[in-house]
């Protein structure tokens, strides 16, 4: 799992969960992969990203890469900059491990990649 794919991730379809936001991450199997870099991509991805989660996601694996805390001003131009947010949106993959509800403590596994928010009857 991507961390560009937890920043839109939720678990307010739970009862009693209001937010649900953002899921915790307890990773076991993380990896790196090289992908192609496109500034442009990335540039117009950020705005749509919740910044300080995926920051503190990506401190929480390990993966900080230098990644400042905030924004930079000017982003689209700054080819370093860009690259770093490349890097922990797109090349840093969660293999294995899951994630948790804020909220509830609810844990969801993720496995080979792939995240499963399946919910049982009882918390519809």
């Amino acid at each position: 799992m991507k961390l560009l794919t937890h920043n839109m991730l939720t678990s307010k379809c739970m009862k009693a969960v209001t937010v649900g936001y953002p899921l915790g991450i307890n990773a076991s199997d993380v990896r790196v992969s090289e992908v192609d870099f496109n500034p442009d991509f990335i540039a117009k991805i950020i705005p749509k990203v919740d910044w300080a989660v995926l920051w503190n996601a990506a401190e929480s694996i390990g993966q900080l890469e230098g990644l400042p805390k905030d924004i930079v001003e000017n982003y689209e131009n700054d080819h370093d900059f860009l690259k770093k947010a490349h890097h922990v949106l797109l090349e840093v993959d969660i293999i294995n491990g899951e994630l948790i509800c804020p909220e509830t403590g609810r844990k969801f596994p993720i496995s080979n990649g792939i995240p499963n928010l399946l919910l049982n009857e009882d918390e519809v």
